[in-house]
């Protein structure tokens, strides 16, 4: 009988075991997200990098600076709709002017201002690149809601001290009248005394 019992509960025991270590798979929504993020992002940033390929053949200063000014745009438009695919577009840009740095110098040369654009994007970390333009599309955001507020608040203020004056012209009005009421009552009384 207490093999039975031994036996009834290591079957259990088993049981249980094996319920618990079971490996969890890896929901297939944050599978297709990665992969998302990461089409997206590698498309942006092909057509980015063939464009900055492209004005470091040709060895167009100029031109390489607007690439990297429309790095930045595009930044921009990625963060609204996901920082995810900004900061991995950011960090595959880098890639590529790290990779190249040699030929990004030879053709920036001695342009100040071509070579700071280039740094501000090739050297700053893009998570820190992604919450800036956050902060500052926030801060744009709390700007507009705050002018938005005070023309309100100027349109109450307007509106309150318009009828304040009409209260008043109301009042004047009013008492105008129960003066004149009263000097005509004051007249009409004379009058009837023959005075």
């Amino acid at each position: 009988m207490k093999k039975i019992l031994f036996a009834v509960m290591a079957v259990a025991a088993i049981g249980f075991t094996s319920c618990g270590n079971k490996t969890q798979a890896v929901p297939v929504d944050e599978v297709d997200s990665v992969a998302v993020v990461d089409s997206v992002a590698s498309a942006a940033a092909d057509a980015t990098i063939s464009a900055l390929s492209e004005q470091l053949e040709a060895k167009d200063a100029t031109k390489l600076q607007e690439v990297v000014e429309a790095v930045k745009a595009k930044v921009a438009e990625l963060v609204k709709t996901n920082p995810e695919i900004a900061k991995e577009y950011v960090a595959k840009v880098q890639s590529f002017l790290k990779e190249n740095a040699d030929k990004v110098k030879a053709v920036v040369g001695d342009n100040a201002a071509v070579a700071a654009a280039v740094a501000a994007v090739a050297n700053v970390e893009p998570q820190s690149v992604v919450d800036g333009l956050i902060q500052s599309v926030g801060d744009a955001a709390t700007d507009a809601k705050d002018a938005a507020e005070a023309a309100v608040n100027e349109k109450v203020d307007e509106a309150k001290a318009a009828a304040e004056q009409k209260a008043e012209d109301v009042k004047d009005a009013a008492k105008q009248k129960a003066n004149e009421a009263i000097d005509n009552a004051a007249n009409d009384a004379k009058k009837a005394l023959g005075l």
